[in-house]
């Protein structure tokens, strides 16, 4: 199956009629290659398409796993599915005519259009291609947008050299934005992004300023010796929810000195084992 009849198999049940020949009427267009259709079709979707959530079951994100491993489109909207719909059915004659035509798109897109254009990254052909695209969402000034490309999108951490991988993490806490969404974070962990993160949460305590919790989660002693001071530190020092993200961070910790930190804190410890302390909810029993 394609991602073109996966979405028709959702619009199926979720679109009028009038809706779906829409669709059909732009899509017999674009196919053919003609972009005029789609460039247009695509600043349509806000007119024709119901602002409402795709809403999709678990067995239809069963279907968009088997797919696409790591898709999460989950919380996706109909008009962003469609938009996807529209564009992945441009059959493009090479790589470059289809980047082309994205940067056409991005280039005249409304934040709307451009949220859908980003969660789209994992679909395209030709992953390696997009990586600079990924990197001017990084950039932006828009934080739906940012967060597009950095929420519940597996393209990031597939495609993202570590340098910009770290820049979006920084962001992420720069303009706190959850990690908690971000796929890929244990896998890519790096030790410049150790370094990285305790520069700036020292720079945070240094202005007086309050570190988020979530910082610690890619802090790694084993990277850095030095961070076991930064995280002995908020254990004594911090709030509850600190404390617990310190402890969290060394209870996954493969530094030797970790496990003997955290031993003096057996109430951390014990919520850790018992499965009650975890990122998803740190500040909570």
């Amino acid at each position: 199956m394609s991602f073109v009849e996966l979405f028709d198999d959702w619009f199926a049940t979720r679109l009028s009629e009038e809706a779906r020949e829409w669709i059909s009427a732009r899509q017999e267009r674009i196919a053919g290659g003609n972009l005029k259709e789609l460039y247009l079709g695509f600043g349509q979707v806000s007119r024709k398409i119901p602002k409402l959530e795709l809403g999709l079951s678990t067995a239809e994100l069963d279907a968009a796993e088997r797919l696409r491993p790591g898709w999460q489109p989950g919380h996706w909207s109909l008009p962003d599915t469609v938009r996807m719909r529209l564009l992945l059915g441009y059959r493009a004659e090479s790589s470059e005519k289809f980047v082309e035509v994205l940067d056409r798109l991005f280039a005249t897109g409304e934040v709307h259009e451009l949220i859908a254009l980003y969660q789209g990254l994992p679909l395209y052909p030709d992953q390696p291609m997009h990586v600079a695209r990924a990197g001017e969402g990084i950039r932006t000034n828009m934080g739906a947008v940012f967060q597009a490309v950095a929420h519940r999108n597996p393209y990031p951490c597939e495609q993202l050299p570590e340098g910009m991988w770290n820049q979006m993490i920084l962001k992420c806490l720069f303009v706190g934005i959850s990690l908690i969404p971000v796929v890929g974070l244990e896998s890519r962990n790096n030790p410049a992004l150790t370094g990285m993160l305790r520069d700036y949460a020292h720079e945070r305590w240094a202005a007086r300023r309050e570190v988020s919790p979530e910082l610690w989660r890619c802090v790694k002693p084993e990277h850095q010796a030095e961070a076991l001071e930064d995280l002995a530190r908020v254990l004594r020092e911090g709030t509850e929810v600190e404390q617990r993200a310190a402890a969290l961070s060394l209870s996954s910790s493969r530094h030797g000195e970790a496990a003997k930190l955290i031993e003096q804190y057996p109430g951390l410890r014990a919520e850790i084992d018992a499965g009650r302390l975890t990122w998803s909810e740190p500040g909570r029993n």
